[in-house]
């Protein structure tokens, strides 16, 4: 008998700060298509991360993944790396990446993915305010 796939889910926070600007462009330019958020001095958000894995039931332990497992692995890889710190100066990951919603989910999810079995699926829905969220992958 083939095992039920089942989603579990993961809700994390970190703050962090951020700008959002591209080097190549005029602090015009950069006003003019980020607004606000190409703030010279910055700005922050208190980011919501859900981490969404999808897979089978283990017959052994009846877990589709230890959550205690994905809890330390989230704490270690993106909360400690990334939280009350200034993403643009205080991480290596976005010293040359805009750090945009997309960029952030896509980072998160390249971090954690490379320690969960390749039979589980991932996703990961972050969320910059409680309007707007991106999530990685799609489709």
């Amino acid at each position: 008998m083939e095992s039920k796939r089942v989603a579990v889910y993961r809700k994390e926070h970190f703050n962090a700060a951020h700008r959002l600007y591209n080097p190549r462009w005029s602090d015009e330019k950069n006003r003019e298509v980020f607004g606000l958020c190409s703030n010279a001095n910055y700005h922050g958000h208190n980011y919501e991360l859900i981490a969404e894995v999808i897979g089978p039931v283990d017959p052994e332990t009846g877990f589709v993944i230890d959550l205690k497992y994905l809890s330390d692995l989230i704490r270690k890889e993106i909360l400690d790396r990334f939280d009350h710190r200034n993403l643009n100066l205080d991480t290596e990951e976005f010293r040359d990446l805009n750090p945009t919603a997309e960029n952030i989910a896509i980072v998160i999810y390249e971090k954690l993915r490379q320690y969960l079995d390749p039979r589980l699926a991932l996703k990961i829905r972050l969320y910059e305010t409680e309007r707007n969220f991106v999530e990685y992958p799609v489709g």
